[in-house]
């Protein structure tokens, strides 16, 4: 009696274990495919050569209104794959803008002729974004004044080249630690999984909304964005 109210409690908690597993399957294989309401008329990526080729009519097709690219990093780094993605977004008819990652071991001056020699004149272009993070490649941390006193420079020579107000593309930690959305009135884009962010000085004007979202066209997971309506 004993011995089957043991293996009835095992195969109970068996089916329970399975369970789970299916949910949490479910649960990934929808946050893959996930993607904000509607409410969010505009709706895109941002990908860089790290996502490769990129069928870009596919990407148009699944839902995709415009299309921001890594075009440069700090005072050097140049994507290898901007100039083609450039060019192919601007055949589908989809909205297209460039994005830097800026460095803090860098001067402001010299990543700003960077992109500006890099990302060509369009008045028709999205404005560009400057991309705000702690990476790996620079242990520098100057000090706050400093950053933005830089950041400012390196806005003004790039919004001359383009002719619009920069986004700034930047993640919590790095806001927190040198309050940039407070000192710099420019538009936000921020970032977040799944639920808008409000970590900025001021509403964000963009939200990528998801790291991890599959599209047909896109080899591997894409940022998806959206503009706030």
């Amino acid at each position: 009696m004993r011995l089957n109210l043991v293996g009835r409690w095992i195969g109970i908690a068996g089916a329970g274990a399975v369970a789970l597993v299916l949910i949490g399957v479910a649960a990934w294989t929808l946050a893959l495919s996930w993607r904000p309401t509607d409410k969010y008329v505009f709706q895109g990526v941002d990908v860089s050569e790290e996502q490769g080729a990129v069928e870009w009519w596919t990407v148009k097709g699944g839902g995709a209104n415009f299309a921001y690219l890594r075009a440069t990093s700090g005072s050097a780094g140049r994507d290898q794959r901007f100039e083609k993605n450039w060019a192919d977004v601007e055949k589908t008819g989809m909205r297209r803008g460039a994005i830097h990652r800026y460095s803090l071991c860098n001067l402001a001056v010299d990543q700003a002729n960077n992109f500006n020699t890099t990302v060509p004149k369009d008045e028709g272009a999205l404005p560009a974004a400057v991309e705000l993070d702690f990476t790996g490649d620079c242990t520098a941390r100057p000090e706050q004044a400093v950053v933005v006193d830089e950041l400012r420079k390196f806005l003004t020579m790039v919004e001359a080249h383009t002719g619009k107000p920069v986004l700034l593309r930047i993640t919590s930690r790095f806001d927190a630690q040198y309050k940039v959305t407070q000192g710099i009135v420019r538009p936000v884009w921020a970032i977040g999984n799944f639920f808008p962010p409000d970590y900025a000085a001021r509403p964000w004007r963009m939200w990528q909304a998801s790291d991890m979202r599959r599209i047909d066209g896109v080899d591997g997971p894409v940022h998806w964005d959206v503009v706030r309506p």
